[in-house]
């Protein structure tokens, strides 16, 4: 498949509403409090009756400063004695959580995020990633998908190599920018040395596949600047670029109020950032993932997107498909069989659930048949920005046109403006539709209504 973009101004601001990211599918709106602990072990009960493998991921929230942009679940301390209470609570629903599922099944995906995961000192990574070794059946090589959050100033190349040492062979560099100006304003002062040290740590250790996100948007950007930053990153050649939009949501995420709205770029100074980042990376021989997301055209989501093998879950873009998702910590979310399941936000309800010999789980939702059969359809476009009927008419037993008959209309005007190409068959998305995949999969959302909207941020 062809895996270029092309940047049309006048279709992306046309466009540009807001919408999903496409995270999970139904989104985390629909969560009910009504879906509790008997759901969760019961979707536990039918999964282990799968081939399914697991994935498993680990929310460790505390950081050391708080990043003005950030819309992340967090923790902001200096107090390092706070991971001890943390990592016992995290211990226990690691031992609860593994009684849920077959030993056998092998986990293929495993992921710390955060807040900053490198907070923990590193004997707690280590008994971290013992504990999860002793309950659930871990790699002992490289064939599992092991990936971590890096924040440069929480690592360096001591503890790069241990975390390669434990396991981990692919890891996401925050660096969002490096100008000085941008960098106190958003309150994420981070040198280049040491983002470059952690970052040739990584190769050193050897990593398979080294990530950099990039933030635009942000105050006091402009598109010489971000350039700037994109090309001294672009020297050392990464294996992947993730490239945000920042979304400001003050109203959300309430450290967002401490930058001057007056400071960000104007809406059209972000799409000459974007359009210029777009332009640099696809020169540097970079291909478009989707959803911000670039990849060297030999790395594995590159080569899984051409085989049409890509999938999208909360931890982005990934290779191993057919796994079920067990999320640990506070405010971490499970995909199990054909359910979501997020545990408790704050750290007083995480703790109180786990003393009590809970599990953590306070809401989520299990999936009607229609639910996944759009899930599906919006993974697929979202991972291959292509869609097969036939192919989904025979996981589903449906008429493809007869099923969407009140969705298929409004995907003309796309097709009139040139974001896909529909025929009797297929439907794919152009290189002009690429950037815009969230307009396409919003036609297939049943949940998007009205006035429903702006929970969530821009397309761009």
């Amino acid at each position: 498949m062809e895996q270029s973009i092309r940047f049309d101004e006048d279709l992306i601001k046309r466009y540009n509403q807001s919408g999903p990211r496409y995270t999970s599918y139904p989104t985390a709106v629909q969560f009910d409090e009504s879906f509790g602990i008997p759901e969760y072990q019961a979707a536990a009960e039918r999964s282990n009756a799968s081939d399914r493998n697991l994935s498993l991921y680990f929310h460790i929230p505390f950081c050391d400063t708080v990043c003005f942009f950030c819309a992340c679940n967090k923790v902001w301390t200096r107090d390092r004695s706070k991971t001890t209470p943390y990592l016992d609570r995290l211990y226990r629903e690691i031992e609860m959580q593994s009684k849920l599922f077959d030993p056998n099944r092998k986990v293929d995906q495993l992921h710390w995020g955060g807040g900053t995961p490198t907070f923990i000192n590193m004997d707690e990574m280590r008994e971290l990633m013992t504990v999860t070794r002793q309950h659930f059946n871990l790699h002992d090589d490289d064939s599992g998908e092991y990936s971590i959050e890096i924040d440069p100033r929480e690592a360096n190349k001591e503890s790069v190599k241990l975390l390669r040492d434990l396991g981990f062979n692919r890891m996401s560099l925050g660096v969002q920018d490096f100008d000085p100006k941008v960098q106190k304003a958003v309150n994420r002062i981070q040198t280049e040395a040491e983002t470059f040290e952690v970052l040739e740590g990584a190769r050193e250790a050897g990593f398979m596949s080294v990530n950099v996100d990039l933030i635009y948007g942000l105050p006091h950007q402009t598109e010489a600047g971000f350039m700037a930053t994109l090309d001294k990153v672009l020297a050392v050649e990464p294996d992947r670029f993730s490239v945000f939009n920042y979304a400001h949501m003050p109203s959300m995420f309430p450290t967002q109020k401490k930058m001057n709205e007056a400071d960000m770029p104007s809406p059209d100074e972000k799409l000459a950032i974007l359009h210029a980042t777009t332009n640099r990376l696809l020169e540097a021989g970079y291909v478009y993932i989707g959803m911000d997301h670039f990849a060297k055209p030999d790395d594995e989501l590159a080569v899984a997107q051409r085989n049409e093998t890509l999938y999208r879950n909360f931890q982005g873009y990934s290779t191993h498909a057919e796994c079920d998702l067990v999320g640990m910590g506070a405010t971490s979310i499970s995909l199990i069989n054909n359910t979501y399941a997020q545990n408790y936000k704050s750290l007083n309800d995480y703790y109180a659930a786990i003393d009590a010999g809970l599990l953590a789980v306070f809401r989520g939702v299990t999936l009607t048949e229609d639910d996944e059969l759009r899930r599906d359809v919006i993974t697929r476009l979202i991972s291959h920005f292509h869609l097969n009927f036939a192919k989904v008419e025979q996981q589903w037993g449906i008429v493809f046109n007869e099923y969407f008959e009140q969705a298929l209309p409004r995907l003309a005007p796309m097709v009139e403006d040139g974001l896909i190409e529909l025929t009797e068959t297929d439907l794919y998305v152009t290189a002009a539709g690429r950037l815009l995949i969230r307009n396409i999969c919003m036609v297939f959302d049943a949940y998007l209504k009205p006035g429903t909207q702006n929970r969530f941020s821009k397309v761009i």
